[in-house]
């Protein structure tokens, strides 16, 4: 039985008959007498024996035109160029003409013909076998009946151009050729009766290879194309032969006499005769043959249509469809069916594997092959093949919704196939985190260590997995190591640390961890998991953090972490806290202010419960200058209250000082009866603060006890400073009852000799003033009366000699005019006088302001029924400041009234140009 008739059979091909044009047309019948055909840029072509050349484009209207005189007997139209070629004879005998047609141009109604010359290879006439041309032109190639073969090199439309030569001879004739180019390098194939040969004709001389020792018959070979690698196929009648240029391919046991070899989109098409024989009525055997159109998928191993033919005389190819003429002059269409068409023929038939194969070699997108392998899958799952269903399924990946597979095989519990589908799917990187958690509860659960392993660490490159659920699926398993590998692997820190500290319970190497990652992710884990650290290796713990906010190993870019936030890890380690708080002030005085706030917390904690004194000594020392380092003095009310909290004193006092609080440690000192501390604190605050020491006798002067000697003592610094009137004094100390007017007695008699000297130097300046108001009205009574002779000869500015014109002032100033000009203020004011009467003036001004306000608040005072609030508002104002002028003279009221009236008398009434 022939190998071929073990493949199976599909029609995938419809026939019919092609149809004249026109509403029901009738059977399209070509002219009679047709001897070869081709096809190539839209149209079907045939040469007849009378030297026409046909064509029948696809709207079915033939034409034709006279080409030869005699007969056509070869065409080759090009494909890629609208060039014919073709062979035939204008005169009798053997005498065959090459003609090159450009069917674009026209001469006169038919084809322009490029070219002409005589087929004959060197000077014996012979018959054409056959004639090839190669698409880019340059190369043609003719065949003879006596073997021969001739090549034409160059433009093949041109004579000037192109070179022949014969490329080879022999004794049998030549049946086919075909070029074949791969690259740069070109192949000639020629087959003859008896043998097989290649040419390669980009090298010198034409070298050949000698690929068999039998041949095929006229029109019985063919150039496959790109899907059979462009091998050269020879029919012979037991066998076909596929070649490549230097070697013999694969050989098809296809029986039968072939009569035509066609390749045609993947398929070889084969025209052969079978010879039956059956009875007659009379008893006679006859026989008749029969030819038999086939046509071979050699990819795919099947025969895509068969069907009977009655003395076919070509198959074409053109417009998408195979076309068959036979000897009456019919043309019969054969249209391939479209591949969805040829794909359920073969689910009818669960030919699964060869619909995989025929999708592919039609090229099918992805979405058909899926649904194939889908369809192929679902037919084995539902034999029983649970493995070779897992298979085909795994094909849809990416194409077919995973959860469609994964129900399946969860309800018939077959977690083998399970696995290797989910494995699958995460090897081509399309699985989310659920198909992660099903995979890995799947090794656990048939404690496939191994296979777990190999999955977790098998992604050096891409992660083809969702790492965080891995993470989550494998500590909540147990799987603790291989959870650990994967969050160190992929830098899952938090995870690593989880596992480590609340699973593993391995602190030291949770904390040796966090010291190897970068600053960043090192600082945010060490405020997540410092208080448990702290807890379990609390001097590591501390080691690391003084690493984190100072010099961090991993840390490149020179910043540090901010140790105050830190400080709540130590909440139950103050040994460690007070460590770690002095290590950063050591190493960074510019430390945060929460850093020196906690430590003198802890420094003063420390110093209230120790018992040792020489240890509390130095506790005190400590805390007394961490005070001093001038880190509190925007923070002097925290820091106070922690010296009040633990009852520091000195600290206390340290701070009140700093903050110029005097009166607080006055009060301080009042308050623990430090009678010499009290002198002390006035002593050296008084001077910043006079208060204090009205505040100390008040002080004392409350005390039963005898303090005769402080009081004495606060008397003397009142009298000498003239802190206090004599009259609150003696109130202040009627408070008293041990203190007696001896204790004031020395402080009365000075300060009555002070009254007295002051009443003797007031009664002087009254005297002063009356001499000066006498002389002044004496003064103006002389301007107002007498005549002023001015007598000056200088200038009272440059001290020049005096120059008309001049100017004199009634004071007695003359000036040259240029300088009054240049030094005066105005036209009536002498320059020289003018900066003393200012002063007056604004004096003058300043009492008249005071006397209006005076009368202003005693209206105010007599009319209000609140009369404490009125005083209140003027001293809120300002209004009892001492005011103090340019001059402050010391002089009684009445005589600065006096003598601020009489010069600005003098002032108005004397002032004027001379």
């Amino acid at each position: 039985m022939a190998a071929y008739l073990q493949w199976r059979r599909f029609v995938f091909f419809e026939k019919e008959q092609v149809r004249a044009p026109g509403e029901g047309g009738s059977l399209l019948t070509m002219p009679s007498g047709l001897t070869v055909c081709d096809s190539g840029r839209g149209s079907l072509l045939f040469g007849d024996m009378t030297g026409n050349i046909w064509f029948l484009p696809r709207s079915l209207q033939l034409t034709s035109f006279q080409a030869y005189k005699l007969r056509v007997t070869h065409l080759h139209q090009l494909k890629q160029h609208n060039i014919l070629v073709s062979v035939g004879e204008d005169e009798e005998g053997i005498n065959p003409l090459v003609k090159v047609w450009n069917l674009e141009k026209r001469d006169g109604g038919s084809p322009l013909c490029t070219r002409i010359f005589p087929a004959i290879p060197g000077n014996k006439p012979t018959v054409v076998s056959c004639i090839t041309v190669h698409e880019n032109l340059n190369f043609m190639a003719i065949g003879f009946a006596d073997g021969s073969v001739v090549l034409t090199k160059g433009d093949i439309t041109r004579d000037r151009h192109s070179k022949t030569q014969i490329l080879q001879e022999g004794s049998y004739p030549v049946t086919g050729m075909a070029f074949r180019q791969t690259g740069k390098t070109t192949h000639l194939f020629v087959v003859t009766t008896e043998n097989v040969r290649s040419y390669e004709l980009t090298q010198k001389d034409y070298p050949y290879t000698e690929l068999d020792s039998h041949g095929c018959g006229l029109r019985c070979s063919a150039l496959s194309d790109p899907s059979q690698d462009l091998q050269f196929v020879v029919a012979g009648n037991e066998c076909v032969y596929l070649y490549q240029p230097d070697e013999r391919g694969p050989c098809f046991a296809f029986e039968g006499q072939k009569m035509i070899v066609h390749w045609y989109r993947g398929y070889l098409i084969i025209v052969s005769k079978d010879r039956l024989e059956f009875a007659g009525r009379a008893g006679d055997s006859q026989a008749m043959d029969r030819q038999t159109l086939t046509i071979y998928d050699l990819s795919n191993k099947l025969i895509a249509y068969s069907s009977a033919f009655t003395e076919v005389v070509d198959v074409l190819a053109e417009w998408g469809s195979l076309y068959v003429l036979t000897r009456d002059g019919l043309l019969h269409a054969l249209h391939e069916k479209d591949t969805q068409t040829k794909l359920e023929m073969l689910f009818k038939k669960n030919l699964f594997v060869m619909a995989i194969s025929l999708a592919k070699s039609q090229h099918l997108d992805s979405d058909g092959l899926s649904e194939i392998f889908r369809q192929y899958g679902d037919h084995l799952y539902n034999k029983g093949d649970h493995d070779g269903a897992i298979q085909q399924y795994i094909r849809t990946i990416g194409k077919l919704e995973p959860s469609y597979v994964i129900r399946k095989f969860l309800d018939a519990q077959r977690i083998h196939n399970l696995t290797a589908y989910l494995q699958a799917l995460h090897l081509q990187s399309l699985a989310n985190a659920d198909h992660t958690t099903l995979l890995l509860n799947c090794y656990t659960k048939l404690k496939d260590s191994a296979r777990l392993e190999e999955f977790i660490k098998a992604s050096e490159g891409e992660v083809r997995f969702d790492v965080e659920i891995a993470i989550k699926v494998l500590r909540q398993a147990g799987y603790h190591s291989h959870a650990l590998y994967l969050a160190e692997k992929h830098a899952h820190h938090e995870w690593y640390l989880k596992i480590q500290l609340e699973d593993i319970k391995n602190f030291q190497e949770a904390l040796q961890y966090i010291g190897r990652l970068p600053f960043p992710q090192a600082e945010s884990n060490m405020k997540r998991y410092g208080k448990t650290l702290m807890c379990h290796v609390p001097n590591e713990t501390t080691q690391l953090l003084n690493n984190l906010c100072t010099s961090f190993p991993q840390n490149g870019e020179g910043s540090r972490a901010n140790p105050e936030e830190f400080i709540p890890i130590f909440a139950n380690n103050p040994s460690e806290l007070k460590t770690f708080l002095e290590h950063m002030i050591k190493e960074h005085s510019d430390s945060p202010q929460g850093v020196y706030d906690t430590l003198l917390e802890l420094r003063l904690q420390n110093w209230a419960h120790e018992l040792d004194p020489q240890l509390k000594n130095q506790l005190h020392d400590d805390a007394i200058s961490l005070l001093k380092s001038g880190r509190f003095k925007n923070v002097f009310d925290k820091a106070l209250v922690l010296c009040q909290m633990h009852n520091f004193q000195n600290g206390v006092l340290y701070l009140y000082e700093q903050g110029k609080l005097f009166q607080q440690i006055m009060h301080y000192h009042m308050q623990n009866d430090q009678y010499q501390k009290v002198i002390e604190a006035c002593e050296r605050y008084g001077e910043q603060e006079t208060c204090l020491w009205e505040q100390a006798l008040s002080y004392f002067a409350r005390k039963e006890e005898d303090c005769k000697e402080y009081i004495a003592m606060v008397l003397g610094h009142i009298e000498n400073r003239n802190l206090m009137p004599p009259l609150l004094v003696v109130q202040t100390l009627a408070h008293n009852s041990t203190a007696t007017l001896s204790v004031i007695r020395e402080y009365l008699i000075n300060k009555m000799q002070k009254l007295s000297q002051k009443i003797e130097e007031d009664e002087r300046t009254v005297h002063q003033y009356r001499e000066d108001t006498a002389r002044i009205r004496r003064e103006i009574q002389e301007l107002r009366t007498s005549p002023k002779i001015f007598q000056k000869t200088k200038c009272s500015i440059c001290s020049s000699s005096l120059e008309l014109p001049s100017v004199h002032f009634l004071c007695g100033h003359s000036f040259h005019q240029h300088c009054f000009e240049s030094y005066a203020e105005n036209d009536v004011d002498c320059p020289t006088c003018l900066p003393e009467n200012r002063k007056v003036l604004d004096m003058i001004q300043a009492q008249e302001e005071k006397r209006e306000l005076y009368d202003q608040f005693q209206h105010q005072l007599k009319h209000s029924s609140d009369g404490f609030s009125v005083v209140a508002d003027y001293f809120g104002r300002g209004v009892f400041n001492k005011l103090t002028l340019i001059t402050d003279a010391p002089t009684g009221r009445m005589g600065k009234s006096k003598e601020a009236g009489l010069q600005r008398e003098l002032l108005i009434n004397t002032k004027r140009k001379a």
